[in-house]
């Protein structure tokens, strides 16, 4: 590790770290403009300058450029380096428009800092600026060319990090031009870092554009809830509205990014069909009444048909804090659950899959872009986890093989190897694959009778595989059981399980071993031995159809929400929750990682609704509309006072061995998980009968709390789109582009048809929403029909 003299002060630093990261590490911060350290160097705009005294290196150099070396003696303040970075600062500044008061860019802007650093304060150059045309690139990202310094920090992260080649640099020298051939959305999936990545304000959050200056906003870092693989965020708001987020780094999981998805689908906690009060039988109430009419129905029902005659369920969107009190609250008045999986084969494959992180197996997204081969087993990165697309990529940058077994048609930015095999198949796939020896002839001639195409792909990703010095297996819960059978002693494979819901490990730790499923608890509703549920948190249209379908036959249903889901409008009782930004919570992600979101700011309407576009009634003694919800643990406290119960004080740490104040900035992992009782395997699939049914998540609108964010709606398919082999298509009469319709029992589902060569036989790929829940596991051709114009 090289030692070496900053500013006279010594540090030593791993060997390759740039002298620039090396500064850092004192806390002195070099002027840059083009180096990032997720992106490196590029020595493109010359400001990160300074004098080496001593050393291997002699002179004016750029810091990004010359990695540090043992005997280096660096000034950062040498007169020669801060002149030198003066007139680089003066001529990046000739053609800017000096238009700092309206940029939303201003007063966070690195460009606005490094000028003031540098001692520019008068422009000298008389001549003519220098101007381009803006294009509009979508929804997103705001393209103000004429601010823009030619850093290629955005070039650099849209091709190199990212993969995608539809934004880039365009003209040469002093005219470079950072855009697309013609205006139009950016293909992107990760595009809304370009306004962290840009230095001025040339890319900006067209979203957030003209709502507030950040240092108006309160800021709180928080956790993404779009996806199980809890990426960090900073979460900002501003009159009572979350206005935007940004990514927090966290060197163990997302690093400096995060996707589209999580950045703009937080519309969910502002949205105006948002319910913020409370309701009896539909007539809006306040809090404490609701809560003793609640009380007073539920103790009527335990009166009637005993304790076991009320159940409580949740969903994976809460947090550890919420279900830990739901779980008090059950036991406290000895009902049933919480049920928050849809049935026991669900609940034991996401148990087992943690089981398996046991004994150092976890890997994070970090660890996976360092691995050498990456086996995906029934998992479509961006459509799943886009953020693990992200780190696929990185990978591959390091020469690492990618494998996806995986029956959709997978589309990610970097080469891979795809076997699109169908569900039935993937099991032996995974055996062949990632088995502990190289899969030979014979067996792959045995198993592969009906996909010879596939023959050299399966002999060569088992191949790679088996060399690898650190692979991972990407897997859905529903292999969990086929993961552990071929894993055994093999200490080397790394395994990253994809879940659904951000908080479905919590879950899962949180979970009675005898817990109901939401389908069991359905059948209780039916058969009469259930007669009041407490639904909190949970869209049972998604999770359960057959739960959504029994909630008209209870006595009692009360709701606990902050989303307008088909839940509250059954409600008998409803009782207003707050979001994670309101009322902050600890969540568990994928690798079992706990991690604390902060509240951000109270509860209330937004003043721009409040005030209906005006400023709002100065009645200062008013109480603020919209601030009636509550903490959902707290509504299980004042539930249980209300009844009467002793119930003791929820806790998260018994489940998972880590208090809620041992939480470090990058979270803490739990490193032994509860038994659970062995996999309940689920029904094995007759593909004879039809077509398979496999969900797809879009990348916007199919999460749960996205499908109520206005912004994230608007970038969902205006129809559903299902997916289907060209030959599958061809069989039934129908074309790409066709309008189809499914029928589900007396109704039907309308949907635009996408016909692909690129996926398995036999499938047809629903996407993951309420109205498509209902589809059975294997679906008879005739139910898919032409829809008539």
């Amino acid at each position: 590790m090289p030692d070496l003299i900053i500013d006279g002060r010594p540090v030593t630093v791993p060997k390759g770290t740039p002298v620039i990261a090396a500064a850092e590490a004192l806390g002195i911060v070099i002027p840059r403009f083009c180096w990032h350290p997720a992106l490196g160097a590029a020595g493109a705009c010359r400001m990160c300058a300074v004098m080496f005294l001593e050393g291997p290196v002699k002179g004016l150099e750029m810091s990004c450029m010359v990695p540090a070396a043992d005997g280096m003696v660096v000034s950062t303040g040498h007169p020669e380096a801060v002149a030198f970075r003066s007139r680089v600062v003066e001529l990046l500044m000739t053609n800017h428009p000096h238009d700092c008061p309206v940029c939303d860019e201003g007063g966070h802007c690195l460009l606005q800092d490094e000028t003031i650093s540098g001692g520019h304060a008068l422009r000298r150059f008389p001549g003519r600026k220098r101007t381009y045309l803006d294009q509009d690139l979508g929804p997103f990202v705001q393209h103000e060319m004429n601010r823009c310094i030619h850093c290629y920090r955005c070039v650099r992260f849209y091709q190199e990090y990212c993969g995608y080649f539809d934004f880039g640099p365009m003209q040469n020298a002093n005219r470079v031009y950072f855009g697309r051939f013609a205006s139009g959305p950016l293909e992107n999936p990760f595009s809304g870092n370009l306004a962290d990545i840009c230095p001025t304000g040339t890319l900006t959050d067209k979203p957030a554009r003209f709502t507030s200056r950040r240092w108006d906003c309160q800021r709180a870092p928080s956790v993404c809830l779009h996806c199980s693989l809890g990426c960090n965020t900073v979460a900002l708001s501003r009159y009572r509205a979350i206005t935007r987020i940004e990514a927090r780094e966290n060197p163990a999981v997302n690093g400096h990014f995060i996707c589209d998805r999580g950045r703009y689908s937080f519309g969910f906690a502002t949205s105006a069909e948002r319910p913020r009060q409370a309701r009896v039988d539909g007539v809006p109430t306040d809090v404490d009444a609701a809560v003793t009419q609640a009380a007073a129905r539920l103790g009527a029902v335990v009166a009637t048909h005993g304790q076991s005659a009320v159940a409580v369920t949740a969903g994976a969107r809460s947090s550890l804090e919420t279900l830990a009190a739901l779980a008090a609250l059950a036991r406290a008045g000895g009902w049933q659950g919480p049920a928050v999986f849809p049935d026991r084969a669900t609940q034991a494959a996401v148990t087992t899959a943690l089981a398996l992180l046991d004994g150092g197996r976890a890997r994070s997204l970090a660890e996976v872009a360092k691995a050498d081969a990456v086996l995906c087993l029934g998992v479509s990165a961006l459509c799943d986890a886009p953020m693990l697309a992200l780190s696929l990529r990185q990978a591959t940058r390091a020469d690492a093989a990618v494998i996806v077994a995986d029956p959709r048609p997978v589309t990610l930015p970097l080469p891979f190897t795809h076997l699109p095999l169908p569900p039935t198949s993937l099991a032996e796939a995974l055996t062949l694959l990632a088995g502990p020896a190289p899969a030979d002839a014979a067996a792959i001639q045995q198993w592969l009778p009906l996909f010879p195409h596939l023959w050299a792909a399966v002999e060569q990703a088992s191949q790679t595989f088996a060399a690898a010095k650190r692979p991972v297996i990407v897997f859905a819960p529903p292999f969990a059981a086929q993961v552990a059978a071929i894993l055994r002693d093999d200490a080397r494979t790394g395994l990253f399980p994809v879940l659904s819901g951000p908080n479905a490990a919590g879950a899962a730790l949180l979970a009675a071993p005898d817990a109901p499923s939401l389908d069991a608890l359905a059948a209780a509703i039916e058969t009469g031995d259930v007669r009041a549920l407490i639904l909190a948190e949970a869209d049972a249209a998604a999770a359960s159809p057959k739960l959504a379908a029994m909630l008209g036959r209870l006595e009692t249903l009360v709701v606990l929400d902050n989303l307008p889901t088909p839940g509250f409008a059954a409600a008998k009782v409803f009782l207003p929750t707050q979001t994670l930004f309101e009322a902050g919570g600890t969540l568990c992600n994928n690798e079992g990682r706990l991690q604390y979101a902060a509240p951000v700011a109270p509860p209330g309407e937004p003043v721009s609704r409040d005030g209906h576009g005006d400023h709002p009634p100065r009645d200062y003694a008013r109480k603020l509309p919209g601030t009636d919800p509550q903490p959902a643990a707290g509504l299980c406290a004042a539930l249980a006072a209300a009844m009467g119960l002793s119930m003791s004080a929820p806790s998260f740490a018994a489940a998972t061995g880590i208090a809620p104040g041992a939480l470090g900035a990058s979270g803490a992992r739990v490193t032994q998980f509860p038994a659970f009782p062995p996999a309940v395997l689920p029904e094995p699939l007759d593909a004879a009968k039809g077509l398979v049914v496999v969900r797809d998540d879009a990348l916007f609108g199919t999460d749960e709390p996205g499908r109520y964010a206005a912004l994230a709606r608007a970038q969902a398919p205006a129809v559903p789109v299902v997916r289907l082999h060209t030959a599958d298509a061809a069989t039934l009469g129908l074309h790409d582009g066709a309008a189809v319709a499914v029928t589900l029992g007396e109704r039907a589902c309308d949907a635009v048809l996408a016909v692909h060569d690129n996926m398995a036989r036999g499938v047809l790929v629903a996407p993951r929403l309420p109205q498509w829940a209902g589809l059975p596991p294997v679906l008879d051709p005739t139910s898919l029909r032409r829809r008539q114009p």
